[in-house]
């Protein structure tokens, strides 16, 4: 190492070592050089504690450790103590440069050691620095004390921490994650001396709310029992928010120290009994090697002649014994002299093995048990086994063959006779001569399975024949009763063969036959059917029930049924060839000697039904000619109460709408006085009522009309229904206009209007009636009225004219509304006005007394209370004047104000 890497550094407060991140220092060493007094204590005291239990070994300690390391005497003395090394001989002068010359020997032992020192300096130390001299001998700690600690591949302060958890792991309400905060309670102390000395604390006693009781505890055990120094304070480390982590990892790494010391004597006293039980165990492995390989020996000697012996047994359940004992050998004997070898090689394997671990001589057997010896033994033995097994074999399948073929010759034959049991009695039967086709062909197809199946047979009797000729061949002590049975095999195939071509002959004569029958009948069915639906037919059509409204309608059915008739003779002539086709299969049927055991397969209809529906047209045709002429003859008859009724409806249709418009005239004439008018009405009311008796002379046709259900009417545009509206209307309309001139005759007389101004008044309604053109007068119409007469009103106060003159909304203003309020508007202008000044929250029209006095002129004789009630929507409240009131009680007021 060069002067400049042993020169002491200045530039930080670390210290490092070269290599080790356990060298790493704390924070609490570097930056500003600033020390918790509270650790800064606990460090003095630890260190301190520490450095005296190395230094008494040398008969001396320290009281202060900034004083008594300046001169570096004693801190010389501490490193040869702990590295066991000797350091060179120190200064013996007192003058500071001897002092500084000593401590940097001691600083440069350190750095020889791997520890890289920074900022620390031998003249801090002789100063007497604290902080440095704390620093330098938590170096030392480290390297010395800390560093050589490993626990599973982790080493320093990781390893220390991992070995506290594991020791402390099993332990109640410890949890070792640091060197600080999981010490403040002391459990972890006196769990790690519980887990190597259990003798020494009750555990269970402990308790964690008493945790200067457990360091004191702790601290006295360690102290009494383990000679470890007492380095720290109870109080000052439960007081403490964060314990020094350099003070507790220091007192912790002596328990380390102290119980791996005891741990490494155990060990040593283990091992020396492992060697003198490995000894032992030797000494058994080769007395039990000698004593297996012999008796292996003896069996495999024993064994060969036995399987050596080739002699043939004459029948197969003496060779299959032969070959059970072989089993029984392979089974039961030799398996456990398998593992009696294999264990004889393992046990000879480990001996040598350990004897070599041991430092000690191989073993040799005695003469021909070595492993080789027994391998060659072992490989004869398999050998003459091998030999053997495939004699038996031989033997076994020689017999074997022998007897399969006997047992398959006899299976064989088994199988065919019970196969061919009947088959020739039933290729003999005639039971073709009495079936239908489709019987037929299913023998047929039957007889050509079992050709099929005949042929896959053949296989098999050529197979049993093989398999006698090489029975013969082999000299089979039976063979005389294997050719017997072959032979009778024979002879019942070739027989079977013919009878079987036999009956296809005859299967494929009578399918021809059939088949001509079968082409017969599907003709029939071909024809038969939509004939047979069209007498469904005609006999559907011929009894339905008919229901028409006229001669038209009649005669159509008429000619259709007489075209009916008219394909009658073609009919007949499909009916006897269709029933022809069935008479020649009779006459087949009986030239061959075919039995007809069914029906038509091909359909359900048969010639009687076919011959029976043609009665029943025959006989419904007539009776349809009947009802049709009947029909005809009530047509006729409601035709000519419809040519009655329309004669008159078309009179009396005319003649109400005539009147009808000859009243809405009147209704809006200005010619003549309302007398006249009245007059006019007077006469045609008379003459309407008059009329009546023609009105219920066509009832009278309508109810006759309806006796015979006739619902139309081809010569009228007028129903019943019509007519009886339009009567009503013009009953209605007269009676509605009669009224109208009366009330317009008595707002004349009341209002003093002259026949001038009436007529005025229903020149500019007519003129206006745009829309309707029947005496009702549309809101737009009747404002466009009232800006003519000079009266330009806005929405609000044309809305609420329309609640006097409409008060049922139904969107129409009548004349006399008009012509009334029109006679307000000249004779009394303010008053009119008055009606749209209301203020009533009612919906009826009224104003108040006040405003009525004011509306109208005062002269002497106004009442100033109108003693007449008010009803319905225009009702009188306890102030308020309604205006269907006001107008209509003049005679409650004096003369001259309405």
């Amino acid at each position: 190492m060069t002067a400049v890497e042993t020169q002491v550094q200045y530039q930080s407060s670390y210290m490092m070592t070269s290599t080790e991140e356990y060298m790493i220092q704390e924070e609490d060493w570097d930056r500003d050089l600033l020390l918790d007094p509270a650790w800064e204590k606990q460090q003095r005291k630890t260190f301190t504690a520490w450095c005296n239990s190395h230094l008494r070994k040398a008969g001396t300690q320290i009281e202060n450790i900034e004083e008594d390391f300046r001169n570096g005497l004693k801190l010389m003395l501490l490193l040869e103590v702990i590295s066991g090394e000797r350091l060179p001989k120190p200064d013996k002068g007192k003058m500071r440069f001897h002092k500084i010359a000593n401590v940097n020997k001691a600083l440069d032992f350190i750095c020889s050691k791997g520890v890289k020192l920074v900022s620390i300096g031998a003249e801090e130390i002789v100063d007497g620095n604290v902080k440095m001299t704390l620093g330098m001998i938590w170096t030392i700690i480290l390297r010395f004390a800390i560093q050589d600690i490993s626990v599973e591949e982790t080493s320093a302060k990781e390893g220390l921490l991992l070995w506290c958890q594991r020791k402390t792991a099993p332990y109640r309400n410890v949890n070792v994650q640091n060197f600080h905060i999981s010490w403040k309670d002391g459990l972890a102390l006196c769990a790690l001396i519980h887990r190597h000395r259990p003798d020494l604390i009750d555990y269970s006693k402990l308790r964690k709310d008493d945790p200067i009781g457990n360091l004191n505890t702790a601290f006295e055990v360690a102290e009494k029992f383990l000679d470890i120094p007492r380095m720290l304070d109870a109080e000052d480390i439960v007081n403490t928010p964060k314990p020094d982590e350099k003070a507790i990892m220091t007192y912790v790494s002596c328990f380390y120290h102290a119980f791996a010391g005891a741990e490494q004597a155990e060990t040593a006293a283990n091992r020396i009994c492992k060697v003198l039980a490995v000894n032992q165990e030797n000494e058994r492995l080769m007395q039990e090697y000698e004593k297996l390989a012999s008796e292996l020996l003896e069996w495999i000697r024993r064994t060969i002649p036995w399987l050596e012996n080739r002699v043939p047994e004459q029948t197969m359940p003496a060779m299959q014994q032969k070959l059970e004992d072989f089993r029984d050998y392979r089974r039961v004997h030799k398996p456990p002299k398998v593992q009696e070898k294999c264990q004889l090689e393992i046990n000879f394997n480990t001996l040598q093995t350990k004897l070599r671990l041991s430092n000690r001589p191989a073993f040799m057997p005695s003469e021909g048990k070595m492993v080789s010896d027994i391998a060659n033994a072992w490989k004869g033995l398999e050998q003459v086994e091998k030999g053997y097994e495939e004699w038996l074999l031989t033997e076994i399948r020689r017999l074997e063959r022998l007897d399969h073929l006997a047992e398959k010759f006899k299976q064989k034959c088994s199988l065919h006779e019970t196969w061919t049991a009947g088959k020739e009695e039933l290729l003999s039967l005639k039971d073709y001569e009495s079936a239908s086709l489709m019987e037929i062909r299913a023998l047929m197809r039957k007889h050509e399975a079992f050709e099929s199946d005949l042929a896959a047979h053949q296989d098999r009797v050529e197979q049993i024949a093989a398999i006698a000729q090489e029975l013969n061949e082999l000299d089979y002590h039976d063979a005389a009763t294997i050719n017997a049975r072959c032979q009778g095999i024979c002879d019942q195939w070739d027989n079977l063969g013919t009878l079987t071509q036999k009956r296809r002959d005859s299967l494929e004569r009578v399918e021809k036959l059939w088949e001509t029958i079968d082409q017969l009948f599907l003709e029939f069915a071909k024809r038969a059917a939509p004939f047979n639906n069209w007498m469904d037919g005609a006999m559907e059509d011929l009894q339905d029930m008919f229901i028409v409204h006229s001669i038209e309608e009649i005669q159509s059915l008429i000619t259709a049924h007489d075209q009916f008739k008219a394909t009658l003779p073609e009919a007949d002539k499909e009916r006897m060839a269709t029933l022809g086709i069935q008479n020649e299969i009779l006459k087949i049927a009986q030239t061959y000697g075919i039995k007809l055991t069914g029906e038509n397969p091909y359909t359900n209809i048969t010639p009687q039904d076919i011959s029976n529906k043609w009665e029943a047209v025959k006989q419904l045709v007539p009776m349809r000619d009947q009802m049709l002429q009947e029909e005809v003859a009530r047509q006729q008859s409601n035709e000519r109460l419809r040519r009655q009724f329309a004669a008159q409806a078309n009179i009396i249709g005319p003649w109400i709408q005539t009147k009808m418009e000859e009243i809405s005239h009147v209704s809006i004439d200005i010619a003549g006085s309302l007398e006249e008018q009245m007059s006019n009405l007077k006469q045609y009311e008379q003459n309407i009522i008059n009329y009546k008796s023609n009105i219920d002379k066509l009832e009278g046709d309508h109810q006759l009309s309806q006796e015979g259900l006739i619902f139309d009417n081809k010569h009228t545009n007028y129903t019943m229904e019509h007519v009886r509206v339009g009567w009503e209307q013009l009953l209605t309309t007269i009676a509605r206009t009669i009224n109208e001139v009366e009330n317009q005759i008595l707002t004349r007389d009341a209002k003093g209007i002259s026949q001038e101004q009436l007529n005025e008044f229903r020149a500019s309604f007519n003129h206006f009636d745009r829309v309707r053109k029947n005496g009702m007068m549309d809101p737009d119409d009747f404002r466009a009225c009232l800006i003519s007469m000079g009266y330009d009103l806005g929405e609000v106060e044309f809305a609420r004219i329309m609640t006097l003159v409409d008060p049922n909304n139904t969107g129409a203003v009548t004349f006399q509304d008009c012509s009334f309020y029109g006679s307000c508007l000249q004779s009394r202008p303010s008053i009119a006005s008055a009606m749209l000044w209301t203020t009533s929250p009612s919906p009826a029209p009224c104003m108040e007394r006040v405003t009525c006095r004011t509306a109208t002129p005062p002269p002497d004789t106004m009442h100033t209370h109108i003693p007449v009630p008010c009803s319905g929507t225009f009702a009188l409240t306890s102030h308020l004047l309604s205006y269907v009131s006001y107008q209509g009680s003049p005679k409650s007021l004096t003369p001259g104000i309405l």
